[in-house]
C-alpha cells in the first residue's frame, strides 16, 4: 500500500516548481496538518524542501537517503519490487530475504537496508556494509525452473546492475565472470545468490546485490542530480532485472542474453588464471555459453568449460 508520505514525495518530485498545500490536501484527501507533518519528516530526513506562504512547497534537492517512502516513489517496475521491505539496519538482506521467503513472501519481494551488520559475500566472506554509503539489496524469486539453472540468475542479475548503472550514471562498467562488476580496475558490485530447493524444484532463490556508490565517478552523480542516487539506482536495476529475467525464463538458459553479456565481459579475449581444484592454469577467456559457463582456450587451441571455482583476471584488482 502506498503511504501518504510516498504520495507527497512523488508529487514534489514530479512538480515543476511549487505544489500548493491545498492541492496536496485535495489530491490525497488529507488535512493541512497532516501535510505539514509529512513535510517536516522529509526535511528531517535530509530533503531540501522550501515552504513559501501562498505558493506551497518546492523540492529543491533530494538528499541521497534511502527510506521506504523514497524507494517507493522511485519504483516504476511492473511487478518486481512492488512488495518492498526496508530496514534502517539489519544483519544481512540475504538472511532477511530467506526468512521472508520461508514465511511466504511473494516472488519479486525486494529487501533493502541502509546498513548491514553481517553482510555476506561469496564463500562465507564478510561484506563491509556501512550506513549512508552504498546499496544493499536482495531480491526474492520463485522461478519454476530446474535447480540446475538457478546459477544463471547470478549472471542475469549482473547484467541488470550494469544496465542500471549505465542508465542512472552514464558509466560503462564491465562484468568479471561470473558475478562481479568492475570499473577502472575497481570492484563496483558483488552478487551473492542463495537457494532453497529439492532435487527437482526450487522453493525460492534470493539474489543479494551490494553496489559501491562511493566510487568517485558514481558519487559525483549525487552532486549533479536532484534525485537520490541510491534509490534511483535501485529502481533502475529492478526495472532492468524484469527485462532480463523474462528473457531468461523464455528459454531457461542464457541463449537470449549471451551475446550482450559477452560484449560486457571484462576478461574476454584476455589471459586469465583459472583456480581449479586440480591445479591452477592459464588460458584465454572466450566468453560464456548459454549455460553461463566460461569458455577458455588452452595453449593447444582446445576449449574448456569452467563451471566452478574462481577465475583470476590479470589486470583487474592488480
Amino acid at each position: 500500500m502506498i503511504t501518504v508520505k510516498t504520495k507527497i514525495l512523488k508529487m514534489l518530485k514530479e512538480a515543476d516548481g511549487y505544489v500548493s498545500g491545498q492541492d496536496i490536501c485535495e489530491e490525497l484527501h488529507v488535512s493541512r496538518t497532516a501535510v505539514w507533518k509529512v513535510i517536516k519528516q522529509l526535511q528531517e530526513e535530509g530533503y531540501q524542501i522550501e515552504a513559501v506562504r501562498n505558493k506551497g512547497y518546492c523540492l529543491e534537492k533530494s538528499a541521497d537517503v534511502i527510506t521506504k517512502a523514497e524507494l517507493s516513489s522511485c519504483m516504476d517496475s511492473q511487478w518486481m519490487g512492488k512488495n518492498l521491505v526496508y530496514y534502517d539496519e539489519t544483519d544481512s538482506t540475504n538472511t532477511r530475504a530467506k526468512a521472508l521467503a520461508e514465511q511466504g513472501a511473494p516472488s519479486g519481494t525486494l529487501v533493502v537496508a541502509d546498513c548491514q551488520m553481517s553482510g555476506k559475500g561469496r564463500r562465507g566472506r564478510c561484506w563491509v556494509s556501512p550506513r549512508f554509503a552504498n546499496i544493499y539489496m536482495t531480491l526474492i524469486l520463485k522461478p519454476q525452473i530446474s535447480p540446475s539453472c538457478a546459477s544463471m540468475l547470478t549472471l542475469t542479475a549482473a547484467m541488470a546492475v550494469l544496465a542500471g548503472i549505465k542508465e542512472v550514471t552514464g558509466l560503462e562498467t564491465e562484468i568479471k565472470w561470473p558475478n562481479d562488476l568492475v570499473y577502472g580496475g575497481k570492484k563496483v558490485c558483488g552478487i551473492l545468490t542463495e537457494m532453497s530447493a529439492e532435487l527437482d524444484c526450487i522453493h525460492y532463490v534470493v539474489i543479494g546485490m551490494g553496489i559501491n556508490v562511493n566510487l568517485t565517478e558514481i558519487a559525483e552523480e549525487v552532486v549533479k542530480t536532484a534525485t537520490s542516487l541510491r534509490s534511483a539506482l535501485i529502481a533502475a536495476v529492478i526495472r532492468w532485472f524484469e527485462v532480463y529475467y523474462q528473457k531468461f525464463l523464455e528459454t531457461e538458459d542464457l541463449s537470449l542474453l549471451m551475446e550482450e553479456y559477452n560484449e560486457k565481459l571484462a576478461n574476454r579475449g584476455r589471459e586469465v588464471r583459472v583456480l581449479a581444484p586440480s591445479g591452477d592454469y592459464c588460458a584465454v577467456s572466450r566468453g560464456i555459453n548459454k549455460s553461463g559457463e566460461l569458455l577458455v582456450e588452452l595453449e593447444d587451441g582446445t576449449l574448456q568449460k569452467v563451471v566452478s571455482g574462481e577465475v583470476s583476471v590479470r589486470g583487474i584488482y592488480g
